[in-house]
């Protein structure tokens, strides 16, 4: 099934609802600004790169639902549709990349008849889709020059092919070399708050054949005291122009850890994911998320004491001095880190 895929007959976005696994395979079909904006915040939809192109799908399908009699009445109403979208979540760089492209499709064709620029905004969103998929394969095979058959390799989060149109950011390298045989060896986090690697990344990879073993965020400094780690692989919601680097929350203590037992840690995003406009992780907003999430979201009573007040970032930054290298779909970037 395709993470996220257009229906254009039906003017809708098909989706896996990623709250619902791994127990329940739901499809979702969406087709409204708020529906859009819901599956993005409730993370029905998630992962940098898959955001992108749910955005631009939805900001093509919006485009159509405008009613309005001139150019200036149509761009007025679904720019501020736009601007609605794009703040449904303040962290992954993709969202507001991928609206960025789609509003600059519509401002270079703002001269021609508006189903003129409905075509150019499906064809964009279209190409967002198809090129996010060539860029991670590009990554899977940049990552892959860097490890050896027999790895055990850490994963944080998820940051696969259900993150994606594809392969999978920080994963495309494990796609890969199981189809070739490598015999790589995954260990999951589950990573709080939202247990992404044990509900997503831990299924969607056994699903696939590979050999994968989940572990709790807090085992990590054990799992690589025994040796059992070769290589760290994570994904990134955003890349400052200094090399920092915004994932999920947990990725900056594996970085250390790793650091530690002088293990490599490597970031694998496509370029669209680096944003040279912010100079270092400081600049990063990180979402805060509902305290229910870590209270009372995964079990069947509560687990914390009533009223208690809960830290819940949704993200940390890792600082680039913890970073082995950048593996993007344009090559790999060593420190010092330059974009």
């Amino acid at each position: 099934m395709e993470t996220v895929a257009l229906d254009d007959a039906a003017k809708q976005i098909v989706i896996i609802d990623q709250t619902k696994l791994p127990n329940e395979r739901r499809m979702l079909r969406l087709c409204s600004l708020e529906e859009f904006y819901t599956a993005i915040y409730l993370l029905q939809v998630r992962g940098a790169p898959a955001i992108g192109v749910f955005a631009a799908f939805a900001a093509y399908l919006d485009a159509c639902s405008v009613s309005a009699d001139s150019f200036e009445d149509f761009f007025k109403k679904w720019s501020e549709d736009m601007d609605h979208l794009n703040s449904s979540r303040p962290t992954a760089v993709n969202l507001s990349w991928a609206l960025s492209r789609m509003r600059k499709v519509v401002e270079d064709h703002a001269n021609e008849p508006i189903p003129k620029i409905l075509n150019a905004l499906k064809d964009e969103a279209l190409l967002i889709r198809r090129q996010d998929e060539e860029s991670c394969r590009a990554i899977g095979e940049n990552a892959l020059t860097l490890l050896k058959p027999g790895y055990g390799l850490l994963t944080h989060c998820n940051a696969s092919q259900l993150a994606t149109s594809r392969y999978g950011t920080a994963t495309a390298a494990m796609y890969l070399g199981h189809e070739r045989g490598y015999d790589f060896h995954i260990y999951c986090d589950e990573t709080r708050p939202l247990l992404q690697g044990a509900r997503l990344t831990a299924f969607e990879l056994a699903e696939a054949g590979l050999d994968v073993t989940l572990q709790c965020d807090n085992m990590v400094a054990s799992l690589m005291a025994s040796g059992k780690i070769d290589a760290a692989l994570v994904g990134c919601d955003r890349v400052a122009a200094n090399g920092d680097t915004a994932n999920k929350i947990g990725t900056s203590v594996v970085a250390t850890v790793a650091k530690h037992y002088g293990i490599p840690f490597y970031v694998c995003g496509p370029m669209s994911t680096i944003d040279t406009s912010i100079a270092t992780g400081a600049d990063i907003p990180i979402e805060q998320r509902d305290g229910e999430e870590v209270t009372t979201m995964w079990y069947s009573s509560r687990m914390a004491p009533s009223g208690i007040k809960v830290y819940n970032p949704a993200f940390d930054v890792t600082d680039h001095s913890l970073i082995t290298a950048i593996i993007t779909d344009r090559g790999i970037y060593y420190p010092p880190f330059s974009f």
